[in-house]
């Protein structure tokens, strides 16, 4: 007996399908994790976190979240992601992957949150506080009507998570960064919390997902091999 189920623990750790199996089930907790923590945000948090933010008069912590915030752009990483695609492409094919990474992670994250944000018509906070208009109103274009998702958050996640991929020792600090981009969005009144908790999400989402099912074979398979 002993031996038949030291036997099947075997078959089972082998088995690259229960491996694979466990990842959806874990993405399907997660996802539903942020939507509810979107849901309860959106009902107790954002306007109260919004007024507030909006009432703090600290000129130096403003003045600091307005630089932070630019780290949230997307396009320097895109130019960066293509210049080292172009560069590399023919002399290097894992550094044209690393580019080729970085502009897909960032390129998917910001097109999936443009996305959602023309759906949704989300107001911003600034509606909020001149006009009181609160929600979503659907397929709208304007930018103070494109609040959900924060783009901002999804390209500072994405990036976090490239150079997660690259370098693994220091992910704890791109994820530092990439949170504080997030917040600079809120203390800028210019998302709600729900707005980057979703962005957030998107961003880490799609660079997981292209690094799983494409990019890390190529990464593999483009190694320099040590002799």
């Amino acid at each position: 007996m002993y031996f038949y189920h030291q036997l099947r623990d075997k078959k089972k750790k082998s088995n690259p399908r229960n491996a694979l199996m466990s990842k959806p089930l874990q993405w399907i907790i997660v996802s539903v994790t942020v939507i509810l923590l979107c849901i309860f945000s959106y009902a107790l948090a954002d306007i109260q976190a919004a007024l507030w933010f909006h009432a703090l008069n600290n000129k130096s912590a403003h003045d600091l979240f307005s630089i932070i915030t630019l780290f949230g752009d997307s396009l320097c990483y895109l130019i960066i992601g293509v210049l080292l695609f172009i560069v590399f492409r023919n002399t290097n094919q894992f550094k044209a992957y690393v580019g080729l990474f970085l502009f897909s992670s960032v390129a998917i994250s910001g097109l999936s949150a443009d996305l959602i944000k023309y759906i949704a018509g989300r107001t911003r906070p600034t509606l909020y506080f001149s006009e009181h208009l609160y929600g979503f109103y659907f397929f709208r274009m304007e930018h103070a009507w494109t609040s959900f998702p924060s783009g901002h958050s999804a390209t500072a996640f994405s990036v976090a998570m490239f150079l997660a991929t690259r370098y693994p020792r220091w992910r704890l600090a791109f994820l530092f960064a990439a949170t504080l981009i997030a917040v600079s969005r809120v203390f800028l009144t210019q998302h709600y919390i729900s707005d980057v908790i979703a962005g957030s999400f998107i961003g880490i989402l799609s660079t997981a997902f292209l690094y799983n099912f494409y990019f890390k074979s190529k990464f593999d398979a483009s190694t320099p091999k040590k002799i």
